[in-house]
């Protein structure tokens, strides 16, 4: 289990941006602080054990946060950015890299090639100082199917999936993010999808590596009052997200069902 910890969030248009961009949430912007916090709350969840994923979308921050990161996502809207791609080239973590927001795989596979080869680009150093980075290349990039006018986590979708990633020369690994366009953004819908990739595992899919569900203490979302006393604790104030205890039944049944599964996978992969 790898927690989702996501403090940027990208906008089609306009809202809040996130912790690191707006800690306070009431535009004041306090960014040095947001990093600060966002860093000490990392450091909570990595003590307890836990690995962290986040979604990097300011090409500086994980010079700040990399450290205690396990696994980075890459966006729909920025898998197609060259700067994108040249961060993730050098990032130390392996990187899932959504489909287009059309779903559209190409962007993906053309982002994983990318990502795979040395760069060379301005950026900032270890000591924050202004330079020139140059990188080796990340092998580790994969894709994360996230939907687009339509889900794509059905047995077909994946079958095509792994076509398209062997014709490009790379292994089919696939993430399904059981969320966005493959639940139609209703968070309810999580589960099934889940269940249908549990599904297609117990049937032979050697190709799926991961599932991402889009999970908090309490399930929906609120929008950002005026005032933010009357925030729900534990309620996301972007994407609806899954209620926890539902997320720990389908982890748990998830468990349950691909438990002789997995370990048979891992040897042979070995």
């Amino acid at each position: 289990i790898v927690m989702r910890v996501y403090f940027e969030k990208p906008r089609t248009s306009v809202g809040w941006k996130g912790f690191i961009n707006d800690p306070r949430m009431d535009d004041s912007f306090h960014i040095e602080e947001g990093m600060e916090r966002a860093r000490a709350f990392l450091l909570q969840v990595v003590e307890l054990g836990l690995p962290a994923a986040t979604e990097a979308l300011d090409p500086i921050a994980p010079q700040y946060l990399g450290d205690l990161i396990a696994w980075t996502a890459i966006g729909a809207r920025t898998s197609e950015s060259q700067t994108h791609r040249e961060m993730a080239s050098g990032l130390s973590t392996p990187v899932g890299f959504k489909n287009g927001t059309d779903g559209s795989i190409e962007t993906a596979i053309n982002a994983i090639k990318s990502a795979a080869n040395p760069h060379s680009f301005l950026g900032i150093n270890r000591q924050g100082r202004s330079s020139i980075v140059r990188t080796r290349g990340n092998v580790y990039g994969h894709i994360v199917l996230r939907g687009g006018e339509r889900p794509n986590y059905d047995s077909v979708s994946i079958s095509l999936t792994e076509k398209a990633l062997h014709a490009a020369g790379f292994a089919p690994n696939i993430v399904v993010d059981c969320s966005h366009s493959n639940c139609f953004k209703d968070p309810n819908l999580q589960a099934l999808v889940m269940s249908d990739c549990v599904r297609q595992i117990l049937q032979g899919n050697r190709s799926i590596l991961g599932l991402m569900v889009e999970s908090n203490i309490e399930g929906g979302n609120q929008p950002i009052p005026e005032d933010l006393s009357q925030l729900r604790y534990g309620c996301s104030v972007t994407d609806p997200c899954l209620d926890w205890k539902t997320t720990q039944s389908i982890i748990r049944e998830a468990r349950e069902a691909l438990k002789d599964v997995l370990p048979q996978r891992i040897r042979l992969a070995g």
